[in-house]
C-alpha cells in the first residue's frame, strides 16, 4: 500500500470516528484505497464504535480560575475564562487537533499579494445565543474592541499593525494592515479575539455573556461554577454534550480527587507526581501532550537588581533545568534556553547553544555586577502549574551553589493574576501555547505590549519583530527570529527552564478525537465542545 493510501485510509477513518461519514462512504472510499471488504468492514466496526455520541453533561473541573475574572475578552487570563470562552464564543479561526488552522466562524479567507490586506468570508449560519445573527458588523466591533488609545485589552499590541477593519456586507470583513502579516490568519486564535454582538454604538456587549459559540451560559459565578446548554444555532461540528459545567478547582488534591472519584468527568491538569500511578487507573484516561506552553519567571528589567543585565544571567545560570524536568514534571517537558520560542512552533532556532547549570559563572557575574550575596524574592502559587511551589523551592537550592538566596513567597491561587504577576518584579507564570513566535513575541516581549512581564526594552528585538512579520522569505525570516532568540537569551528579563507538556484527564468514558490541540490544556480549551460520552 502506498503512503498516499495509507493516509487516505487514516482520513477515513478519522471521518467515521468522528461521524462525518456514512458506512456507505466508507466502504466506497475504502476500496478506492485498495482494502479488502473484509478489511474496510473491519475497520469501520472499530472507527464507527468511536464515533461521537450525543447526550449528557459534562463536568469540567478547571485548574485556574478567579473571582476577579470577568467576561470582558479584553481581560481573560485565567484558564477558566479561556476555556469557557472557547465555549461560549466563537472566534474567527481555530488550531485543530493536528495542529494545522482551520475555520470557526470565518469559513474561508485570503491575502492580497503582500499580505498586508487579509479578507475574511463568515459562516452566514452564525448565530448569537439572543437569537441575532452574527454579521461583519459584530466581527469589525470585536476586534476594535482591542484598538485604539482607550482600549484596556491586553491583546492591544497584537493589533497595533492593523490600520482598519472594513465590513462589506453582513458576511465579509476586510483587515488592513500597515505592512504585511503572514501570520493574521493564526492571530485571530488568540483567546482575547473572541467575536461578542455589537452595540449600535460601535462597542460590544461582553457584559451580558451572549456569544456564538457551541454552549450558552445558562448561570454561572466568577471563580466558582458555570453551566451552560447545547446551542441550537451552533454552526460548526460536535458539541455533543447536552449540557457543560465548568467547575473551578484550583486546588490540586481536591481536583484530582473528583475525577478518580467520579465527581467530575475531566480535569484541565493532573499532577505529573502522580500522572503514572493515574495511568495505572482503569477507569482514568491520561492525556501528555507536548506543546509550545512554557512557564516563565520574569525579572523587572527596570528595578534593581534585575536593571544588571549581568544579575539577570546570573539567575539564569543559576537554575538546574535537568533536574527540574526530571523531579518536578517527571519528564513531561522539554528544556528551554532563556528564549520563549518553542520546537513547537516553526521557525524553531536548532542551532543556538544551549545554556546549562553553571553556579560558578553565575557567582562570577554577580561579582562582575557588584552583587555577591544577592537575595531575591520570587513569587509562586500552587494554582500557576502542577509543582509549581516545588519548583520555585527547588531552584532555590540550586541557586545556593552560586551565592545566591532565593526567599519563595507563596502567594494566594485566587487573584495571583492580578495581585502578583505583572506587579511583584520577580515571579513564576503559566503560559499557554501560542502558533507562532510572532504572536508570542508580540505579546510579551514587545516594548508596549500590555503583558510585557519583564518590562525588556530592546530596540534591536523591536527591529526585528516588525521585520520578521512581513517578510514572506522563511529563510530570511528563520534568520530574523534566531537573533531575537539570542537578544532574548543573553539581554532579555526572563528565566525560561521548560516548555511543559499538557497532561490533563479524563474519565475512562468520555470519547476523544485521535489528535488533541497542543495550544492550551484540553484539546485546546475545547473539550466541551470536541469530546462525548461513550456508550
Amino acid at each position: 500500500m502506498s503512503r498516499k493510501d495509507h493516509d487516505l485510509i487514516n482520513r477515513i477513518a478519522e471521518g467515521a470516528r468522528m461521524g462525518r461519514i456514512s458506512r456507505r462512504d466508507f466502504m466506497n472510499y475504502s476500496a478506492a484505497a485498495g482494502l479488502t471488504t473484509a478489511g474496510a468492514t473491519s475497520l469501520w466496526a472499530t472507527s464507527a464504535a468511536a464515533a461521537p455520541q450525543r447526550g449528557g453533561t459534562f463536568r469540567w473541573g478547571i485548574h485556574d480560575g478567579n473571582t476577579g475574572d470577568t467576561h470582558d475578552p479584553g481581560t481573560y487570563v485565567t484558564r477558566t475564562m479561556i476555556f469557557l470562552a472557547h465555549t461560549h464564543r466563537s472566534y474567527m479561526t481555530m488550531i485543530n487537533g493536528d495542529g494545522s488552522l482551520g475555520p470557526d466562524l470565518a469559513d474561508s479567507w485570503e491575502a492580497n499579494d503582500t499580505a498586508s490586506e487579509w479578507t475574511f468570508n463568515i459562516n452566514p449560519n452564525a448565530s448569537f445565543h439572543s437569537g441575532r445573527p452574527v454579521t461583519a458588523n459584530d466581527v469589525v466591533a470585536s476586534f476594535n474592541h482591542h484598538r485604539g488609545d482607550d482600549t484596556t485589552s491586553a491583546a492591544k499590541a497584537l493589533l497595533s499593525d492593523v490600520v482598519d477593519i472594513v465590513a462589506d456586507g453582513d458576511h465579509t470583513v476586510t483587515f488592513m494592515l500597515t505592512g504585511g502579516n503572514a501570520d493574521l490568519p493564526w492571530l485571530m486564535t488568540d483567546y482575547h479575539f473572541a467575536i461578542c454582538p455589537a452595540n449600535d454604538d460601535g462597542t460590544i456587549d461582553w457584559r451580558s455573556g451572549d456569544g456564538c459559540g457551541p454552549y450558552k451560559i445558562d448561570s454561572g459565578e466568577f471563580g466558582v461554577q458555570f453551566s451552560l446548554t447545547r446551542h441550537d444555532g451552533w454552526h460548526g461540528e460536535g458539541a455533543w454534550f447536552d449540557n457543560v459545567d465548568i467547575i473551578v478547582l484550583n486546588d490540586p488534591n481536591a481536583r484530582q480527587t473528583a475525577l478518580v472519584t467520579g465527581d467530575v468527568d475531566a480535569v484541565s491538569q493532573v499532577d505529573v507526581k502522580t500522572m503514572a500511578l493515574m495511568q495505572r487507573d482503569p477507569n482514568l484516561q491520561v492525556f501528555n501532550v507536548p506543546s509550545a506552553g512554557a512557564i516563565t519567571m520574569p525579572m523587572f528589567c527596570d528595578t534593581a537588581p534585575f536593571d544588571n543585565v549581568d544579575v539577570r544571567n546570573a539567575l539564569k545560570l543559576a537554575i538546574n533545568r535537568d533536574e527540574i524536568i526530571e523531579k518536578i514534571l517527571f519528564g513531561a517537558g522539554t528544556k528551554a534556553n532563556d528564549f520563549h520560542h518553542s520546537p513547537a512552533q516553526p521557525y524553531w532556532p536548532d542551532d543556538i547553544p544551549q545554556r546549562d547549570y553553571d553556579p560558578d559563572q553565575a557567582r562570577s557575574l554577580l561579582q562582575k555586577a557588584g552583587a555577591e550575596g544577592l537575595t531575591v524574592s520570587l513569587s509562586t502559587a500552587d494554582s500557576v502549574s502542577a509543582g509549581a511551589v516545588d519548583m520555585a523551592v527547588l531552584y532555590a537550592e540550586h541557586a545556593k551553589e552560586a551565592g545566591i538566596t532565593i526567599n519563595v513567597v507563596r502567594e494566594p491561587n485566587d487573584g495571583y493574576y492580578s495581585d502578583v504577576w505583572l506587579v511583584k518584579p520577580f515571579s513564576l507564570v503559566s503560559w499557554g501555547a501560542r502558533p507562532t513566535p510572532d504572536v508570542m513575541y508580540t505579546l510579551a516581549y514587545k516594548h508596549d505590549a500590555a503583558w510585557n512581564e519583564s518590562r525588556w526594552q530592546n530596540d534591536r528585538f523591536n527591529e526585528l519583530l516588525l521585520q520578521a512579520k512581513a517578510e514572506l522569505d522563511d529563510s530570511l525570516r528563520a534568520e530574523m527570529y534566531r537573533e531575537m532568540a539570542m537578544l532574548a537569551r543573553d539581554d532579555g528579563g526572563t528565566v525560561i527552564p521548560f516548555f511543559n507538556n499538557f497532561v490533563y484527564g479524563a474519565r475512562a468514558n468520555v470519547g476523544t478525537p485521535e489528535n488533541l490541540a497542543a495550544s492550551w490544556e484540553s484539546d485546546g480549551g475545547r473539550a466541551a465542545s470536541r469530546w462525548w460520552f461513550n456508550s
